[in-house]
């Protein structure tokens, strides 16, 4: 039982390295290409822990191949317009100005019901309000609304806004980002201080408290206490 309890961790800490490296990309914003030496690395890793009869290095040798062909796959891809094309595809439009690319779908071997569905997942029910729709070569669809469907933004009413950014996470479950507070140009005794205005002694007390970009301090107790701002 240990014998199967090692080998199933050493396969579980390759694949885990194996997958970091690869990018943080999920499933389903990987391409073909990915997603079958996916596949074969989970047949491989899934074989040696069944049958402790079989060498380890059998598992980890194809793995480590199989890693290093992506790898090189991947950087090709990068360098290269054609070989991108034909590992990847490319990006088919299925609505043009407005009206469906029937030849596209043919291709895609998709049908209206089909489209309409993932035009409903992106938001978009109605065909008519749709300038372009084109599916990516990781089958995920980019939708470009009609410019009269738009939603109005402050550009389109000459309104101008601040500057939002993202705000800094100081504490995180009770504990200090000092990396961050440092970037704040802030110490721990103003967070402590600022906290203490509001009734917490304790930073264990915190379940989350950020700083945004125009110096707004948020935070939320723990065990659902109230927030406050």
């Amino acid at each position: 039982m240990l014998i199967v309890i090692l080998r199933t961790l050493i396969l579980l800490t390759l694949i885990m390295v194996v997958m970091r490296v690869m990018g943080k990309r999920q499933i389903g914003q990987m391409q073909p290409y990915e997603i079958s030496i996916l596949i074969i690395i989970s047949a491989l890793a899934a074989i040696p822990m069944e049958d402790i009869g079989m060498p380890l290095i059998n598992a980890i040798i194809p793995i480590l191949i199989l890693f290093s062909f992506q790898i090189i796959i991947a950087y090709v891809s990068q360098k290269s317009e054609k070989m991108r094309s034909l590992l990847c595809g490319r990006p088919s439009v299925v609505i043009e100005n407005g009206n469906i690319v029937e030849s596209e779908l043919k291709n895609l071997r998709m049908n209206i019901n089909e489209l309409h569905e993932v035009l409903r997942v992106q938001g978009s029910f109605n065909i008519s309000d749709v300038e372009f729709a084109i599916f990516e070569t990781n089958g995920q669809l980019s939708v470009i609304p009609k410019s009269q469907s738009r939603p109005v933004t402050p550009a389109d009413i000459n309104l101008e806004t601040s500057y939002e950014g993202l705000p800094y996470p100081l504490i995180v479950d009770g504990n200090i980002n000092y990396e961050n507070l440092q970037k704040a140009q802030l110490n721990e005794a103003w967070i402590k201080r600022e906290l203490s205005r509001h009734g917490i002694k304790n930073l264990s007390q915190v379940l989350l408290a950020s700083l945004d970009t125009q110096g707004n301090l948020f935070f939320q107790r723990k065990q659902n206490q109230q927030s406050d701002q």
